[in-house]
């Protein structure tokens, strides 16, 4: 059963196709609500578009997937109707000609033109209180105080230090209470000590309840760990070749997305596979999956042309 907050994660034989090749393939995982899930691997191997499929926002090739009871890719809306982006380069940058307050301000306002109710547009006094409430809650939850910057809530963007930037991307992803968050280039351009705090961050956030899933070089201990590969480690095992595309995902007829109204039986620990075959652990140590894919950078933003956002 789902938690109030977070959202259950499983999939199989899970994989997207671009006009290049396979970004990933045969992706399985499950993770119960509250689960810090990094996917691993370099760059350009089809981390960012697992991301963005896992929440609704790219259609997959083949195999399935359910977070939070919504089955992909049929139910895509319904999935990001309750997940949120924090960085994601190309998808949800913050703008470095902004100051902190802007970006603020302008999530607040979009959240009370498309998250709120028509009465609150009749009650803009009640509904700016509580759009500063959330901003206040969301900043205290990931740490970022607004004071301590070089000009307060008029520094801009371009002028936060990494960490920084990070943790007023996630504040501006919290202020949707989403049950899942998704988190690009976690440890990208971190020191040793910043890479451990951020990592300190998400797992806070995990372990209050929301899901989350982070793309990474390295993954923390304790972590559950989905890992891709690039092309050259994929293709040069021996006898390794690509299974025929037997997916039949773009054919079947378009399922209308409705209100998420189910929940998903949440898996007592957290366990990962690779198709129906799980993966062997030392006991104790965080489960694994391990996705082929067949992409570098050019391609991965290939992908995005040609499947199209969901």
């Amino acid at each position: 059963m789902d938690s109030p907050h977070g959202a259950a994660v499983s999939a199989e034989g899970f994989g997207l196709k671009g006009p290049r090749g396979w970004v990933f393939r045969g992706v399985g995982l499950t993770a119960p609500p509250g689960s810090l899930v990094a996917v691993e691997g370099p760059s350009g191997s089809g981390r960012t578009c697992l991301l963005l499929a896992l929440t609704g926002r790219m259609r997959p090739t083949e195999g399935h997937a359910e977070v939070g009871g919504a089955r992909l890719p049929g139910r895509a809306a319904a999935v990001r109707a309750f997940s949120a982006l924090g960085p994601v380069p190309g998808v949800s940058e913050l703008d470095p000609a902004f100051t902190v307050a802007e970006h603020l301000r302008e999530r607040a306002l979009l959240r009370r033109r498309f998250d709120g109710s028509p009465r609150s547009l009749l009650r803009p006094g009640a509904a700016r209180a509580a759009s500063r409430a959330a901003i206040d809650t969301a900043l205290d939850t990931v740490g970022l105080d607004l004071a301590a910057l070089p000009k307060a809530e008029r520094t801009s963007v371009r002028d936060l230090e990494r960490l920084e930037a990070l943790r007023l991307s996630l504040a501006l992803a919290l202020m949707g209470r989403p049950r899942l968050l998704a988190v690009d280039d976690t440890d990208l351009k971190l020191s040793g000590p910043e890479r451990a705090a951020a990592w300190r961050l998400l797992r806070g956030l995990a372990d209050g309840g929301t899901t989350v899933l982070a793309v990474c070089g390295e993954a923390p201990e304790g972590a559950l760990t989905v890992r891709t590969e690039d092309r050259r480690e994929r293709t040069d095992a021996p006898g390794t070749t690509d299974a025929p595309d037997t997916s039949d995902a773009e054919d079947a007829p378009a399922t209308p997305d409705a209100p998420d109204t189910s929940t998903a039986e949440a898996a007592p620990d957290a366990t990962g596979t690779t198709g129906t075959t799980a993966t062997e652990d030392t006991p104790g140590a965080p489960a694994t999956t391990t996705t082929g894919s067949t992409t570098n950078g050019k391609e991965t933003a290939d992908a995005l042309t040609g499947t199209g956002r969901a």
